[in-house]
């Protein structure tokens, strides 16, 4: 019999190098941060744990949603509807190129979407964004937990949202899962159909998801 196997996927937003703005003027680079992030993904079995670091993004779609939602002002440039909040976790097969399994194509802040979404759940009603194509089901997940903490590393500079998100040993199996995404809605309540705009998206090394595999996603967002 094959011994299950668990994957614990932490990913963590931090703040990086600076953007270049255009719309500011040709070639004019802005004083600012991005944010910018980590993902830490560990397989925990009889032998130990193996890491796999690699980088995720907040979207430009994402910030400009949050500020919308801060100022509950409709920003007409942009999907994302002043009522939204981040509320939804979605994964994917679209992370790597076709043909290559190991080496993922970096997300852009441009992003709108995952590459291709894959169905999570064909019959559990806690999960929301319903499809009949490619597959019926299921193609967002609530979080587990959100919760709150101080960032002592830096001085409590920031503070951090974590999120837990647990992908079942009966969710989205036969699957190549190679990218995931923070969403926001205007509701969390199982069943929801949308409307669901990217936050953050975060590419890794594809994931053989079978049903004696469960995958726990830990991601720390950096306010």
């Amino acid at each position: 019999m094959t011994e299950e196997k668990d994957m614990v996927i932490q990913i963590k937003d931090k703040y990086g190098d600076c953007l270049s703005d255009k719309s500011m003027g040709a070639g004019l680079k802005r004083n600012c941060e991005r944010p910018k992030g980590f993902v830490e993904i560990y397989e925990v079995d009889k032998n130990g744990k193996r890491l796999i670091a690699k980088p995720n993004l907040v979207v430009f779609q994402g910030r400009e949603g949050l500020l919308s939602s801060a100022f509950k002002t409709r920003n007409e440039h942009i999907a994302p509807l002043e009522d939204e909040f981040i509320c939804w976790f979605g994964v994917g097969d679209g992370g790597c190129p076709v043909g290559d399994y190991i080496n993922p194509t970096a997300p852009t802040v441009e992003d709108l979407d995952l590459v291709n979404s894959v169905m999570i759940s064909a019959s559990d009603a806690t999960c929301a964004d319903w499809r009949i194509t490619p597959a019926v089901g299921y193609y967002k997940h609530p979080f587990d937990s959100v919760s709150f903490e101080q960032d002592p590393d830096n001085y409590n500079y920031w503070l951090i949202g974590r999120v837990t998100t647990t992908i079942s040993n009966e969710d989205a199996n036969g699957y190549n899962l190679n990218e995931a995404g923070l969403f926001s809605a205007a509701s969390n309540a199982g069943s929801y159909t949308g409307n669901f705009s990217l936050y953050a998206r975060v590419t890794f090394p594809t994931i053989v998801k079978t049903d004696s595999r469960q995958l726990l996603f830990v991601w720390y967002v950096y306010f």
